[in-house]
C-alpha cells in the first residue's frame, strides 16, 4: 500500500516537470522573436539614411557660408565686405540672401527630418519651391552678373543644385529605404508564433495513480520476458553468422568438390 504516495508524488514531480518545460519553451520563444526584431527596434534615435540626409544639409549651408566667406575676402576686406552686404543690404548686389536662404533650408529640414522626423515630402517640397523661386528671380533681377565675377554665377548655381539633390536623395533614398525597414519588422512579427504558450497552473496536468497493487512483480516479469527474449534473437544471430561464415570458407575452398548426381 506504499505504492500510491510514491505514485502521487511521481505525478507531481512530472507536472511540475511538464509546466517548466513549457515555461521554458515560451522564454526561448520570446527570446528569438526579440533576437529578430532587435535589429529593427527603436534603439537607434534615427536611421542611418536619414542620419546622412541631415549630414548633407548640413553641409549645403556649410559650402554655402564658405564660398560666401571667400567672396567677401575677395572684394577688398571681409569687414567692409559685411558692413556692404549685411548692413547696408541691397537685393540687386548682395549674396548675403543666398546665405540666409542656405540657413533657411537647413533649419526647416534639420527641425522637420531630425528633430520631428517626418515621413513626408511637403517640409523639402516647400523648402525647393522658395529656394528655386528666389534664386530665378535673383539672377533676373540682380545686377551681379554685370560685375562679370565668378561668384555671380557659382553661388546662385550651387545652391539650386544642392537644394534639388536634397529633394531627390530625401524622395528617393531616405523615405522608401524606411518604409522597407518598417514592412522588413512587420513580416517578421508575422512569421513569428501568434499564441505562444505561458506558464501553466498546476491543476491542468493530472496523473492518476496506479490501480494495481502488483505492479513491481508485472514489471519484473515483463522486463524478464524482454531480456530473454533479447538473449534468443542474439543467440540466433549469433548461429546464422557463424554458419553463413563456414559455408563461404567450404565454398572458397580448393579441396572442396561439389557432385550432381544423375537422376
Amino acid at each position: 500500500m506504499s505504492r500510491l504516495p510514491n505514485d502521487q508524488d511521481d505525478a507531481r514531480v512530472n507536472r511540475f516537470s511538464s509546466s517548466a518545460s513549457l515555461s521554458n519553451t515560451h522564454s526561448v520563444n520570446m527570446s528569438q522573436l526579440a533576437a529578430r526584431l532587435e535589429p529593427y527596434s527603436d534603439k537607434k534615435p534615427i536611421s542611418d539614411v536619414r542620419r546622412t540626409f541631415c549630414l548633407f544639409v548640413t553641409f549645403d549651408l556649410l559650402f554655402v557660408g564658405l564660398l560666401w566667406i571667400i567672396e567677401l575676402n575677395v572684394d577688398g576686406g571681409i569687414i567692409h565686405s559685411l558692413e556692404s552686404e549685411v548692413i547696408h543690404y541691397d537685393f540687386h548686389k548682395s549674396y548675403f540672401d543666398i546665405f540666409l536662404l542656405a540657413l533657411f533650408r537647413f533649419l526647416m529640414l534639420v527641425l522637420a527630418y531630425a528633430l520631428c522626423r517626418l515621413n513626408h515630402w511637403w517640409v523639402i517640397a516647400i523648402t525647393t519651391a522658395v529656394t528655386s523661386a528666389f534664386l530665378i528671380v535673383k539672377v533676373i533681377v540682380s545686377k551681379l552678373l554685370v560685375q562679370g565675377t565668378a561668384f555671380a554665377y557659382l553661388l546662385p548655381i550651387i545652391s539650386f543644385i544642392l537644394a534639388w539633390i536634397e529633394t531627390w536623395f530625401l524622395d528617393f533614398k531616405v523615405l522608401p529605404q524606411e518604409a522597407k525597414d518598417e514592412n522588413r519588422v512587420f513580416t517578421v512579427a508575422e512569421h513569428a508564433p501568434l499564441i505562444i504558450p505561458g506558464p501553466l497552473s498546476d491543476g491542468q496536468f493530472y496523473s492518476p495513480p496506479e490501480s494495481v497493487v502488483d505492479s513491481d512483480e508485472e514489471d519484473d516479469a515483463e522486463r524478464s520476458k524482454y531480456i530473454s527474449a533479447a538473449a534468443m534473437w542474439m543467440q540466433f544471430s549469433l548461429k546464422g553468422t557463424v554458419e553463413k561464415f563456414l559455408i563461404a570458407e567450404l565454398l572458397n575452398s580448393p579441396n572442396t568438390r561439389i557432385h550432381f548426381g544423375e537422376e
